[in-house]
């Protein structure tokens, strides 16, 4: 299974090279430069896994895979900047704004994040109704604004410093990470146009738990792992005054909780049906991972 998932990243990466800007301009550099420096390739990889569950073809699967890595890409690059995380270092490089400058780094975010609706229009050509890919395009779209990542990204920096409870902390990263987490596994089943509640509400169950023990793990991460591994500073939420699962649950107590969630992920799958292997060691691979 490590072997298909590895060949599915490479797959990512491969359509990523061909559809960003290969000009030389400052621009196009810092696209390239935040899309191909590495990165784990989850949300497309549960593109892929969750399409391939439904019985999609890869190359139906391609363009929403490669669209949601690119609203990833612009979120990291636009969370970095000094006027929210200022980060220095991502996958154990630079950040964009470091790399390049500060106003070179909100322009390829801003264009990343036009460039992955282009994509996702091009499922059309990949054999995908239109229909499809209009539904596919507004997931993607409530996925990333204020009613998901960017509106949770919004409650974080209004949680600086303050101590919610875990129910507000949960609600916070369900939109900040899980509505992107949640929208790439809805993006792979609906290219099958499914009209299969159980199956679909199977699918979205392991998404929203995945989603959540996805975040649990990095807040362990940021405060136990290795600098070296995960390619960012260790710590660095704490110092910010960031509330988080491990300072509300403490260390052991969020281990447990990602390890249940992930368990729970994986009950879901055995009512979704099709072929979940994938899927299954998606969230196995995310629970394990040192970054």
């Amino acid at each position: 299974m490590a072997d298909l998932l590895d060949a599915l990243r490479a797959r990512c990466d491969d359509a990523l090279g061909r559809l960003l800007p290969a000009g030389d301009g400052r621009l196009e550099q810092a696209m390239r430069y935040a899309v191909l420096g590495g990165g784990k390739r989850l949300r497309p990889l549960l593109v892929y896994a969750s399409g391939q569950a439904c019985g999609v073809p890869l190359a139906r699967l391609d363009p929403a895979a490669c669209a949601v890595e690119l609203i990833h890409a612009y979120s990291l690059v636009h969370d970095d900047l000094p006027a929210m995380d200022d980060d220095d270092l991502r996958r154990g490089r630079p950040t964009v704004h470091r790399a390049f400058d500060e106003a070179t780094a909100i322009l390829a975010g801003d264009a990343l994040q036009s460039l992955a609706f282009e994509v996702v229009a091009g499922g059309v050509a990949a054999g995908l109704p239109a229909e499809v890919v209009l539904a596919q395009s507004l997931e993607l779209a409530r996925a990333s604004g204020a009613a998901g990542m960017a509106g949770g990204q919004a409650l974080d920096l209004a949680l600086v410093g303050g101590a919610p409870d875990i129910d507000i902390l949960s609600r916070m990263h369900g939109l900040k990470t899980g509505a992107l987490i949640l929208a790439a596994v809805r993006l792979g089943a609906s290219a099958a146009a499914l009209d299969d509640p159980v199956r679909t509400s199977a699918l979205e169950r392991y998404g929203r738990d995945l989603g959540l023990a996805f975040q649990i793990q990095d807040d362990v991460l940021d405060e136990a792992g290795d600098s070296a591994v995960t390619g960012k500073a260790v710590g660095a939420d704490r110092a910010r005054g960031k509330p988080t699962f491990t300072s509300l649950l403490g260390l052991d107590e969020a281990r447990r909780q990602a390890q249940a969630l992930v368990a729970s992920a994986r009950d879901a799958l055995a009512r979704a049906g099709g072929e979940t292997a994938a899927l299954e060691a998606l969230a196995q691979r995310l629970v394990d991972r040192r970054a």
